[in-house]
């Protein structure tokens, strides 16, 4: 092994609630397209996370696992809607278990950033606010239906620590539909459900307080934020770090930071590299919620370099680094970064591993 880079802060362990992450790296949330159609689980999912933890990485998180069927984003996406699914994310479990590295699974609901066509109804949203990314104008959700979709969080949740996950990530970034109750440009309610930034954060404190209260105290629960939504009517970085203030004194275990979604033209996963000064994008939003938290807080945001990484873990700008395209690249990233194999990832950021059919790197051969 290479001296320096077993020694650095990268490779040592931190705290996630009580479960101990062997590294600060995390394979950000990143939808498979390698469900079956029914959202069940297949071979080349198990195969896929199992690797990731071959290569290292200390903390997986899953694509978006869809809590009601009106949540799906996308085909071939995991479910986690009911109990039928559970012995298969078993199976990920504990093919991820084989080795160091801890998993979670992202809770999400698309919101109005679906069609009906691939979530088998009109969209909901917390107010009838035209998606133009979708094309699609969804319907309001009532007062009923945001109590059934804090209880379907929290079923979710019960059902990821049954198939032996690490924890949660409860996705409330990117403009799905958690994050459209905490943007005031998609939730325009005059309820208790909206307003203020106390209301509009409700159904997020609901639903942390309900996983808590229904998975125990050893079972972590973070969040993934947006810190802007890019919009001149949207989420600033000044209300996230209120956001993150509420949600750490709720009990969240820790937060990564994003931001964007797709109406704004301008997502989480921004096309084209970026020289080492550019890198890690949505840190600097970061660091402005570590200082207000007490929590560990992951960065993001086309981080390449491993002296980047570096440097914003040590300078205590974030406390993890999340990642994903250089981890679909290359699975074993970790394990070259600690043996001094390279000291940045080859990935190109051109976005072409998003397939349809199944992520996969287009540039190496397959």
């Amino acid at each position: 092994m290479n001296d320096k880079n077993t020694a650095s802060i990268l490779l040592t362990p931190i705290d996630v609630g009580r479960v101990t992450v062997p590294n600060r790296f995390v394979r950000s949330a990143t939808n498979d397209y390698m469900a079956k159609d029914d959202g069940s689980i297949t071979d080349r999912q198990v195969g896929l996370f199992e690797e990731l933890a071959e290569g290292e990485v200390g903390l997986i998180i899953t694509g978006h696992a869809y809590v009601q069927p009106s949540g799906k984003a996308s085909p071939r996406q995991i479910a986690i809607h009911d109990d039928r699914f559970v012995p298969g994310l078993a199976r990920i479990a504990e093919a991820v278990h084989k080795h160091p590295s801890k998993i979670f699974i992202q809770l999400a609901h698309a919101g109005r950033q679906t069609k009906k066509k691939d979530c088998g109804s009109v969209p909901v949203s917390p107010s009838a606010v035209y998606d133009p990314s979708s094309r699609s104008m969804p319907r309001e959700m009532t007062p009923a239906e945001v109590k059934n979709l804090i209880h379907d969080f929290i079923a979710a949740a019960r059902r990821v620590r049954w198939a032996g996950f690490d924890g949660v990530q409860v996705h409330a970034a990117h403009g799905y539909l958690l994050s459209s109750f905490l943007s005031p440009h998609t939730n325009r309610r005059r309820d208790e459900w909206g307003g203020p930034l106390e209301n509009r954060a409700r159904v997020v404190v609901e639903i942390i307080r309900g996983i808590k209260d229904a998975t125990g105290p050893d079972f972590p629960v973070i969040a993934k934020l947006n810190s802007t939504d890019f919009l001149e009517r949207g989420l600033t970085p000044g209300e996230s770090v209120e956001i993150s203030r509420i949600l750490d004194a709720e009990g969240l275990d820790a937060i990564e930071v994003s931001g964007g979604m797709t109406e704004a033209g301008k997502g989480s996963v921004w096309q084209g590299l970026r020289s080492e000064d550019q890198e890690g994008y949505f840190v600097e939003n970061a660091a402005a919620i570590k200082k207000a938290v007490h929590i560990p807080v992951s960065g993001l945001g086309g981080i390449r370099t491993l002296a980047v990484a570096e440097k914003f873990v040590s300078e205590s700008w974030v406390d993890m680094i999340s990642m994903s395209r250089p981890f679909i690249r290359d699975p074993h990233l970790v394990h070259r970064f600690r043996e001094g194999e390279v000291t940045s990832s080859e990935c190109i950021s051109c976005n072409k591993c998003f397939n349809p059919r199944g992520i996969r790197c287009a540039e190496v051969d397959v």
